[in-house]
């Protein structure tokens, strides 16, 4: 037998497993078209399909949004039956409301909006659901030059700046029960500064960070790439610190959507997961499909920025612009094997520790039971039988965050109460 043979055999005897870790080997996996030619032969009986065949998904111009929009691009929606439409949106305030109100079916949305949407904080209160997780890492916290200059490089000395030149620091995330405030807040509090009363923090679009510190209305953001890279080549910030550096290959955005589309749609919620974790494993699996994939979201109706602004750091290429660079490890992943994409429990409910952490929830909620409502985990298992990725062992996972905490999950509760700095 050639090494091609086997390494064919190997995918056929993986996709059995596959199957059967998700429950449905047999009769639902020929329903399916596991094992039995393309996954596109899974639609031969129309009523196997798709009950919605185009689904428009927004994203925000963020290098993370690329495998909703190279999943459109590459065809990987079509070979489940769906078009994916890509609805280019200006702020995460707006890709919430569209959710909530129905003109988005889905969209590429930060974990914490979603959860907060499901609690009613952030905005108006809606059943909602994750489908997947769409990368890990690749955020960042950048300071103005002008802190620079007056010493700053690092946690340490921009607390001391602080605490003595009394005047209004102002800081910037993206949405407030977001992901990136989370990080904010995280490495803020990490060097005992509190980012409720210590500093101000408000709310700015992702596209719209640059040009903000660039005429002074802030002392520095945290957001995700390309834009904590162009601070730099635009010569208005330096990059202090990145999201990895508070949590190792932490969770970032999901796909989202609402708990009605998913109850009036399945199988279309379905084909949507499966092409977008195709286009995950696609834009992982080597170095010139990642550069592809930069050159095609540098384009205006995507990022709209020069694609070298993206590649870099999409590469895990890092610069601080202060004369430190470096190979991550830790850079922005879409697929890794698949431990990306899994929604794990865990991951929700980290997310609702820091809201009741910074007063943004101000009793506790039960944790477990929101993330197992909203997290669609028995839907992401089909859709990993089906497009043959494996699942890990757990809902759960364990993680030790910048300040030497670990986070497994056990008891959310006790761990929100832990941190002395807090609201």
């Amino acid at each position: 037998m050639d090494k091609k043979q086997e390494r064919q055999d190997e995918v056929q005897l993986s996709r059995r497993e596959f199957v059967k870790s998700a429950g449905l080997f047999g009769a639902g996996a020929a329903m399916m078209g596991l094992g039995v030619g393309s996954a596109s032969s899974a639609w031969a009986a129309g009523s196997d399909g798709p009950e919605k065949t185009e689904v428009r998904v927004g994203f925000i111009p963020l290098t993370d949004c690329a495998s909703v929009v190279m999943a459109a691009v590459k065809g990987f929606d079509k070979k489940y039956g769906i078009k994916i439409i890509p609805s280019k949106e200006a702020s995460w305030a707006g890709v919430r409301d569209k959710l909530v109100n129905g003109e988005l079916d889905a969209a590429h949305v930060l974990y914490g909006l979603v959860y907060g949407v499901q609690l009613g904080i952030g905005g108006p209160k809606k059943d909602m659901s994750v489908l997947m997780t769409l990368d890990n890492n690749g955020q960042g916290i950048s300071l103005s030059n002008q802190l620079h200059q007056k010493g700053v490089t690092d946690g340490a000395s921009l607390r001391k700046l602080i605490s003595t030149e009394k005047r209004e620091y102002v800081f910037a995330q993206t949405f407030p029960t977001g992901t990136h405030a989370m990080w904010l807040y995280y490495w803020l509090a990490t060097y005992g500064i509190n980012p409720i009363h210590d500093v101000k923090t408000i709310t700015v679009p992702p596209p719209q960070m640059v040009a903000n510190m660039r005429i002074g209305n802030m002392d520095g953001f945290c957001v995700g790439e390309p834009w904590n890279q162009r601070a730099i080549v635009d010569k208005v910030g330096f990059s202090v610190a990145t999201s990895q550096d508070v949590w190792p290959d932490h969770p970032e955005k999901v796909l989202g959507t609402t708990s009605d589309f998913v109850t009036k749609y399945p199988k279309t919620a379905l084909a949507l997961t499966c092409a977008v974790l195709e286009a995950s494993r696609w834009i992982d699996a080597n170095l010139a499909n990642r550069r592809e994939t930069a050159e095609v979201i540098a384009g205006k109706a995507y990022v709209n920025t020069p694609a070298d602004v993206i590649l870099g750091r999409m590469m895990g290429r890092y610069e601080n612009g202060l004369g430190k660079t470096w190979d991550d490890k830790h850079h922005m992943k879409f697929f890794n094997d698949g431990q990306v994409n899994f929604p794990y429990l865990s991951d929700g409910m980290w997310f609702l520790t820091q809201h009741k952490r910074w007063g943004l929830l101000r009793q506790d909620p039960d944790y477990l039971g929101v993330a197992r409502k909203i997290n669609q985990i028995a839907l992401y298992k089909q859709a990993a039988a089906r497009v043959g990725v494996p699942l890990p062992k757990s809902d759960m996972r364990t993680s030790r965050l910048i300040d030497g905490v670990v986070w497994d999950g056990k008891d959310p509760k006790k761990y929100a109460a832990s941190f002395k700095v807090r609201a």
